[in-house]
């Protein structure tokens, strides 16, 4: 049905930004809610910020403010910018449909540090 693949991640200092894309295949996108997850070493995955198909959006508090999910239906991707990076943003971050996910892929690393 849908196919992700997360791709962006890398090594930034605090307070810097990255931008991580998610490219989906599927004709049915436009219809899914999607979302960013994270998991960081020994943390239960948590859910980081949630698209809609009307676009609407909501965020966890822990990062609202400073990400900002957004998609393009054109070109079936999902981004999460992220500014004012912390290093406690240090996670595997992943991408999957909401509320009812698919199976997890290899998700894309983002470490935070000086």
């Amino acid at each position: 049905q849908v196919q992700l693949v997360e791709s962006g991640g890398g090594l930034v200092q605090p307070g810097g930004s990255l931008r991580l894309s998610c490219a989906a295949s599927g004709s049915s996108f436009i219809f899914y809610a999607m979302a960013w997850y994270r998991q960081a070493p020994g943390k239960q995955r948590e859910l980081v910020a949630v698209i809609f198909s009307g676009h609407s959006t909501n965020y966890a508090d822990s990062v609202k403010g400073r990400f900002t999910i957004s998609r393009d239906n054109a070109k079936k991707t999902v981004y999460l910018q992220m500014n004012s990076l912390k290093p406690e943003d240090t996670a595997v971050y992943y991408c999957n449909v909401h509320p009812a996910p698919y199976s997890w892929g290899q998700g894309t690393q983002v470490t935070v540090s000086s």
